[in-house]
């Protein structure tokens, strides 16, 4: 993927609407945003569409989307928002042109599908900002910041403090996955991921705890869990810890993991909360834990 040297075009990022519906102001002052930091930006028409809680119809937003992958002018594809809505559409676009000449995805929660589905061919994606950071909301600028850089010029090394429940270790391995309940959901479909030998990142919102625990253990009687070369736990936002469960969700999580000795991260800072830290997966990275961070590394 195209990133800005000195002396090149300005990166072309179009807007598109493939999940559920937004407000238009939003893609307006995240449009105004891009363009006042030098990225040239186009915006899908039906963008702004509404049909229920979809961003426009099923045909629509294929249409949009099909646009923004098969033109060869555009280096970023920026998703407006999640919601739901891309499990209904995914198998109807054509990957081909997208392949031949990739270009950056950006998104998360619903936008985990297309992660997913373009983890099929090798090509790496962003998990992260969406319109409203962009847009000035909510009040924390550093992941947004941090995705413009992505975009611009180079790959972050993330350092966070340690987590009471982290495993210490150190690998290396593809980084995958998304929302929780998204993957959940694709598992057996085509769009199911590749985790052999993978880091597996994985957030979640407004679930309650016995949902996410039976997520856990589909994954753990999968097979899953005894693949991974590391995990990393963000933003479980709104999903409270049940009492009845008998444990916390981050004890949930660490019981789930039981038996594995892969690297684990707990509370890195991405997901469904003002902190959204940008990152790409299907590209190799490095996961140190020690007793007093965790670095996440790019490079």
């Amino acid at each position: 993927m195209r990133t800005a040297a000195g002396g090149e075009p300005p990166v072309a990022v179009r807007i598109v609407s493939p999940s559920g519906v937004i407000d238009p102001a939003f893609i307006d002052a995240a449009a105004d945003r891009l363009r006042n930091e030098g990225f040239a930006v186009s915006v899908d028409g039906n963008a702004g569409a509404v049909a229920g809680r979809y961003a426009g119809s099923r045909e629509l937003r294929i249409a949009a989307l099909q646009a923004a992958m098969d033109d060869e002018e555009l280096d970023v594809i920026l998703c407006s928002r999640g919601g739901y809505g891309l499990v209904q559409i995914v198998d109807s676009l054509d990957f081909t042109r997208f392949v031949e000449k990739p270009k950056w995805l950006v998104g998360f929660s619903d936008i985990t599908v297309l992660h997913n589905a373009l983890s099929k061919y090798g090509i790496p994606s962003i998990h992260g900002p969406m319109v409203r950071h962009l847009a000035g909301h909510p009040a924390d600028s550093y992941s947004s910041a941090q995705l413009l850089r992505m975009l611009r010029s180079g790959l972050p090394t993330y350092r966070i403090a340690a987590h009471p429940l982290n495993r210490q270790g150190s690998s290396r391995g593809r980084l995958v996955g998304g929302n929780l309940s998204v993957l959940a959901g694709l598992r057996g479909t085509p769009y199911d991921l590749d985790y052999a030998g993978a880091i597996l990142f994985i957030e979640d919102i407004a679930e309650q705890a016995y949902h996410i625990d039976r997520m856990l253990q589909n994954l753990r009687l999968g097979g899953v869990f005894a693949q991974l070369a590391g995990l990393i736990v963000g933003h479980f936002t709104d999903c409270a810890d049940d009492a009845s469960m008998g444990r916390s969700l981050p004890e949930l999580i660490r019981d789930a993991l039981e038996g594995t000795c892969f690297p684990v991260c707990f509370g890195f800072p991405a997901g469904h909360e003002d902190q959204n830290y940008p990152l790409v997966l299907g590209r190799e990275i490095g996961l140190t834990v020690t007793g007093h961070e965790t670095v996440v590394d790019f490079s």
